[in-house]
């Protein structure tokens, strides 16, 4: 094991050691280290008090005094020093309600959420593991520092981060620790949508979002996703699957995970979280057949709007609720495998939604058994060519990508209005049905037979 942490954070270490205090980089940029993992920040703490770090530094920001961090500015890098601390008693399950300095070290460390967290480093030291951080890292294994019911007690989103650890590092959760889980869970109900929106996000994206079915187990999803729990305990009589929704859902999701590693962050975001949400209607709308089958008709419509209910309790943006809407409603959706139909489809859906829908398409349908399977991978193949065979040639999808516009139109005394509009679009479903309609004269000579 190596850990080097960069120039600037020796510096801050350096300073503060070469002046009578101790400093360590400490919590998860010294557990990915170990890891060989490359830290997304590095944090540092110390037994100097905030005014007495603010005092051998030319550039600070009081980012949080009364919790004892101050942001040290080196360069255009700023690395947040936090005084050691103890913390007082927690009467939300997320703020203590007092913040006492403290000199000893182990006292800062113990107040940390996970054993794997809770690490120390200089160069001087070396690594500090006061709690057997390194034995579970080996181990593979999540672990509350001290008592995981004190631990969770303080902070409750604490509990979700377990699971988020667990889905990162693939680690199993110590059986105390999800004792404690099960217990508390509850009380998520005090922690912002915010805070709970990220964690889930984070161990949606991650390599393991299995681990989304211990969010169920454990009790945590009821609180604020309960629908998820439906979706766990909703069978599915048909030939089609093989499982439940909720284990669908997530057999859908890792086949993402194997087989589209190289998308943009938010391309992958938005195809995760339309993954996790593309059957959340089906337990509402499952019935059983004459056929002795359980059938779903109408969940991708209903879908969509249950989605945007779930996503704006999470808070998210609008953007994000736009799109996974789209995908979530067209999920299940094969058009008219024609031309003018697919060009239909495309701008129904948007554009800069296709690529991700072909995607949610393909990972949902291999969730499913080989049920008509020739029959339903030939026709997502052909949707799929006639898609890219559409974005290749240029076709014009978009009113305002025609070669006629409003202004062509008030020459012929039609003013901007309901009607403008009308013939406008009149014109684009003559262009949809035949992309070389989209030419200036021929627009124009096809004004005459509308008006």
């Amino acid at each position: 094991m190596q850990i080097n942490p960069p120039k600037s954070v020796k510096t801050v270490i350096g300073t503060l050691q070469e002046n009578g205090y101790e400093a360590f980089a400490v919590g998860g940029c010294v557990r990915d280290s170990y890891l060989g993992l490359e830290p997304c920040d590095w944090d540092i703490t110390t037994n100097a008090k905030p005014e007495e770090v603010k005092s051998l530094f030319r550039r600070t920001v009081d980012i949080g005094m009364q919790h004892g961090t101050v942001k040290v500015m080196i360069g255009r890098e700023g690395i947040e020093v936090t005084t050691y601390r103890i913390d007082g008693k927690y009467e939300d399950s997320r703020h203590p309600s007092k913040v006492t300095f403290t000199v000893d070290l182990k006292e800062d460390l113990r107040r940390r959420d996970f054993t794997i967290n809770a690490m120390a480093y200089s160069d001087r030291t070396g690594l500090i593991d006061l709690f057997g951080g390194v034995d579970d890292l080996k181990a593979g294994v999540i672990r509350a520092v001290g008592n995981a019911e004190e631990r969770f007690s303080e902070d409750a989103l604490r509990m979700l981060r377990a699971l988020r650890f667990s889905a990162r590092f693939g680690y199993e959760i110590e059986e105390d620790t999800q004792k404690a889980i099960v217990k508390l869970a509850p009380t998520l109900s005090k922690i912002s949508a915010e805070r709970i929106r990220e964690e889930m996000e984070k161990l949606i994206c991650s390599r393991n979002p299995d681990r989304m079915r211990w969010a169920y187990e454990f009790g945590i999803t009821s609180v604020f996703f309960p629908e998820w729990d439906r979706m766990m305990e909703c069978e599915q009589i048909t030939p089609h699957h093989f499982t439940d929704v909720g284990n669908h859902t997530i057999a859908a999701i890792e086949y993402a995970v194997r087989n589209f590693g190289n998308l943009s962050d938010e391309d992958n975001r938005i195809l995760r979280l339309s993954l996790l949400l593309h059957d959340i209607a089906k337990p509402v709308k499952k019935f059983r057949g004459d056929d002795g089958a359980d059938h779903f008709r109408g969940h991708p419509e209903e879908g969509s709007k249950m989605a945007e209910e779930v996503l704006r309790r999470l808070k998210y943006d609008n953007g994000t609720i736009s799109r996974v809407k789209k995908l979530v409603r067209y999920h299940d959706d094969i058009p008219t495998l024609t031309y003018p139909g697919v060009r239909r489809f495309i701008v129904e859906v948007g554009i800069s939604n296709m690529d991700n829908l072909m995607r949610l398409k393909e990972a949902d349908l291999y969730a499913h058994t080989k049920y008509k399977w020739d029959e339903k991978i030939g026709n997502m193949n052909i949707l799929d060519r006639m898609y890219r065979k559409i974005i290749s040639d240029k076709d014009c999808l978009s009113i305002k990508d025609m070669k006629i516009d409003g202004n062509d139109l008030m020459e012929y005394g039609i003013n901007p209005g309901p009607a403008m509009g009308d013939i406008l679009q009149k014109l684009f479903e003559m262009v949809l049905d035949d992309p070389q309609m989209n030419d200036h004269e021929k627009l124009t000579e096809a004004i005459s037979g509308i008006i």
